[in-house]
């Protein structure tokens, strides 16, 4: 046993990993249970007469094949939930996660607390693409519509990725360096946007504006598909990687040191992170602070561990965007994008400021 002044017990260690272990499992509870309940109030919002667990049974009975006799209250019910109520939800899910998850990689990947998955401008892409298509009526594919506005936002979005992951293979950069080349493509897009935006009439300006602020009306079971499988390959090689993303987070010399091969894996990263943000942005629109704030809160509570973060987050992100989106539809359908800056800026604020009281600095 150690003296006072010869620093911690092996007993206070194993307390101190006891208490994290709990902090853990406690947050990560906390999100699912948060999760399941919002669903349940999404499907709860239509139908007077059907109760909270009466939802969840609907929505179980549906999965298990049961049907209910027609033009029935919960057979009603049923349509609803299943066809609007749990695609929506789902879509909000899989949309936070997969920011949360491109959050976590971009900040281990940078060493930068501040990045984020539009740092390398994404978001700025994307926009372009879905208003040339909504304003002007430029497709960069075959496909028209709704579904022509989902292709453009994709394309665009991949622009500023493969401008950035090409001079990456040519030119040796710092984290820092992609950052300002990311901000200075944000811009140049960014401008080309605006221009587009205030040559057109007010009823188009005002669709191409809320798919701009990020927004989740409209989503439906065909929104899911490529988000999911998107989100689920690409959080899967962020977990598998998470040993190396602890390594990449002290430094790129200890990582060389180690025998990381740092250039190809960050241009590896940044490619998925890249898709992962486009299968997003371009269905729902640009919404902030998810991927941001969610690794912040994790860190925090339960450690910088990786292996840890990466699949907390993915839960704490998916819990955000369904409160902020529960809100904005209280709030006479406000886009979720504008609630989630309003909840996302305080909490960034305060996150800061724990931060900065427990070590000095933000990391």
């Amino acid at each position: 046993m150690a003296s006072d002044g010869e620093g911690p017990t092996k007993g206070e260690f194993i307390a101190e990993y006891h208490h994290l272990v709990f902090r853990r499992v406690l947050l990560l509870s906390v999100c699912v249970a948060g999760i399941v309940l919002f669903v349940g109030l999404f499907s709860l919002s239509a139908y007077e007469g059907v109760s909270l667990s009466d939802t969840y049974r609907i929505i179980w009975d549906h999965i298990c094949g049961n049907e209910y006799e027609k033009r029935t209250l919960f057979w009603w019910a049923d349509r609803y939930i299943w066809n609007t109520a749990v695609p929506h939800a789902l879509v909000a899910i899989v949309a936070g996660a997969s920011l949360a998850v491109c959050g976590a990689l971009m900040q281990a990947l940078m060493g930068n607390p501040l990045a984020d998955p539009y740092s390398t401008g994404i978001s700025s892409g994307a926009c372009l693409g879905a208003v040339a298509a909504i304003v002007v009526g430029v497709s960069f594919s075959s496909v028209t519509g709704e579904m022509g506005i989902v292709a453009n936002a994709f394309l665009g979005a991949m622009v500023p990725a493969v401008v950035i992951i090409l001079i990456s293979e040519r030119v040796r950069m710092t984290p820092a360096t992609l950052i300002l080349l990311g901000t200075a493509i944000s811009y140049f897009f960014n401008s080309m946007v605006t221009y587009i935006m205030v040559t057109t009439d007010a009823d188009t300006l005002k669709s191409a504006y809320l798919w701009q602020v990020g927004s989740l009306d409209g989503t439906s079971w065909s929104s899911v598909p490529l988000m999911l499988a998107v989100t689920a390959v690409g959080s899967v090689f962020v977990i598998l990687a998470t040993r190396k993303l602890n390594v990449m987070s002290l430094g790129e010399n200890s990582a060389v040191s180690l025998g990381i091969d740092v250039q190809r894996f960050r241009i590896l990263c940044l490619a998925l992170m890249a898709i992962m943000t486009a299968a997003v942005v371009s269905y729902v629109g640009t919404i902030g602070f998810v991927g941001l704030v969610a690794p912040h809160i994790v860190r925090i509570v339960t450690g910088s561990d990786n292996k840890f973060v990466v699949p907390i987050s993915m839960a704490v992100g998916a819990l955000l965007i369904l409160f902020a989106d529960y809100l904005a539809y209280q709030l006479s359908n406000i886009p979720v994008g504008v609630i989630m800056s309003l909840i996302g800026s305080p909490v960034f604020f305060a996150l800061i400021v724990v931060q900065s009281k427990r070590s000095g600095a933000m990391y």
